[in-house]
């Protein structure tokens, strides 16, 4: 018997193995089905990620005791335990260290930036529809942000991705992988411990492929598309810039989101 085509495709077995690419890559983007417990488990550990990654003004150093027991508490993972690290170093440092690491890291040089569409469309036009779809996508889902702070900084990305989920929530965070990769390989290369925080984010993405890795070493070299006339284009600057400190002022830090609650000996699902 002759096989029936597929609708759509090319007939014959020619168009078999696209097909089977297709869905294999489709299964390796898309989440695993998890438990109750499990999602409760992965939207905690989000949730404090985003905390762990935003400015940390008096609100947030004040609340390290409670941080730091929210994240001992949690299960044993490779996430627990990259975040463990990074709080044993949060709750030793003085408020004002902090803060000066953080504006170093995150807001002088832009390998680090926290604005996750800056990776992959740069100073263009595209990133500016970029960051409306992003924001069109929280309206949709019934979650609207306060304004404040752009909606693809990392922490407003990755406080979304706690409440909606594994699947559409975390949309955003698997398109932006390469970003994040990038980020993560600057703060290991400025040994901030921040690297600790993304290496626990990216332990709960699918693993990088190696286009994956091929881009983020161009960017890397080369740095994001830029469209702006009578600037010089992007290149390496000093210590692994794309560009002289001081070209580029992100916008004001966003607000911390409400402190978890101390950990009790059940997990919470999202919210």
């Amino acid at each position: 018997m002759t096989p029936l085509p597929f609708p759509g495709r090319p007939e014959g077995p020619s168009s078999i193995p696209a097909l089977v690419r297709t869905r294999v890559r489709a299964a390796v983007r898309r989440p695993a089905r998890l438990t109750r417990e499990e999602a409760g488990a992965r939207a905690l550990l989000l949730r404090l990620c985003s905390l762990l990654v935003q400015y940390p003004d008096p609100e947030l150093a004040a609340a390290r005791p409670v941080l730091t027991a929210s994240v001992e508490a949690l299960p044993a993972s490779p996430a627990a335990e990259h975040l463990a690290a990074f709080t044993a170093w949060f709750a030793g440092q003085q408020p004002d260290a902090l803060e000066r690491h953080y504006v170093e890291t995150f807001d002088l040089r832009r390998r680090s930036s926290l604005y996750l569409t800056y990776y992959l469309h740069g100073d263009t036009r595209r990133r500016g529809m970029a960051l409306l779809t992003l924001a069109q996508r929280y309206r949709a889902a019934g979650w609207d942000t306060d304004g404040s702070e752009l909606p693809d900084h990392l922490p407003v990305v990755l406080e979304f991705a706690a409440l909606a989920g594994p699947g559409g929530g975390e949309a955003p965070l698997r398109q932006h992988r390469r970003g994040l990769e990038l980020i993560h390989r600057a703060l290991t290369d400025a040994d901030s411990p921040y690297r600790h925080v993304l290496a626990a984010l990216l332990t709960l993405l699918p693993p990088a492929t190696e286009a994956d890795l091929a881009e983020v070493a161009r960017l890397a070299a080369e740095g994001p598309p830029n469209e702006e006339v009578g600037l010089d284009p992007y290149g390496t600057y000093g210590d692994g810039e794309f560009a002289p400190p001081g070209t580029f002022v992100p916008p004001v830090s966003a607000p911390p989101t409400r402190v978890p609650p101390a950990p009790t000996n059940r997990t919470e699902g999202p919210r």
